[in-house]
């Protein structure tokens, strides 16, 4: 009993702090949510979340590796990885043709290995999309995966 009255109060004491910080305009959600590219993951096409995002097209390259499975069983948890051995990689993004809002996410890896792995949902069978922004341009690789249960609300 002693155990969850600790838990408890530290809990209260932990909600409090946050309360007074947000009521002193300390800790702000815009603050956090402000460099969320609202546009870009509201767009219902690739090129207009790209365009968004990083600015213009992609090109396909050969540099960018994407591997995703041929065949999905469960469209809720479809795993994903985009790779390249490009120099000076500012993004990477998972973009997924047949969603409603194709942009699944975003990346800054600025200063870290160009490397993004993860899990996706997709409600359809479609391409899905890795593309990489360096300072020479963007790039992409695309891959289709056929979905057999959909994971968007399928």
């Amino acid at each position: 009993m002693q155990a969850n009255r600790r838990v408890f109060l530290k809990g209260s004491l932990a909600a409090s702090a946050v309360g007074v910080a947000v009521g002193a305009g300390l800790l702000s959600p815009r603050a956090v949510m402000a460099a969320w590219p609202e546009a870009a993951f509201k767009a219902d096409s690739i090129s207009g979340a790209l365009s968004e995002i990083m600015g213009g097209a992609a090109t396909e390259s050969a540099d960018v590796t994407l591997r995703a499975p041929d065949i999905a069983e469960n469209g809720a948890v479809v795993p994903i990885t985009v790779e390249t051995n490009m120099s000076d990689v500012k993004q990477i993004a998972i973009l997924v043709e047949g969603n409603p809002q194709p942009l699944v996410t975003n990346f800054d890896v600025s200063g870290a290995a160009p490397f993004l792995s993860t899990r996706i949902r997709m409600g359809e069978t479609s391409d899905v999309y890795g593309v990489v922004q360096t300072g020479a341009g963007v790039f992409e690789a695309h891959k289709e995966v056929k979905v057999t249960i959909g994971g968007c609300g399928g």
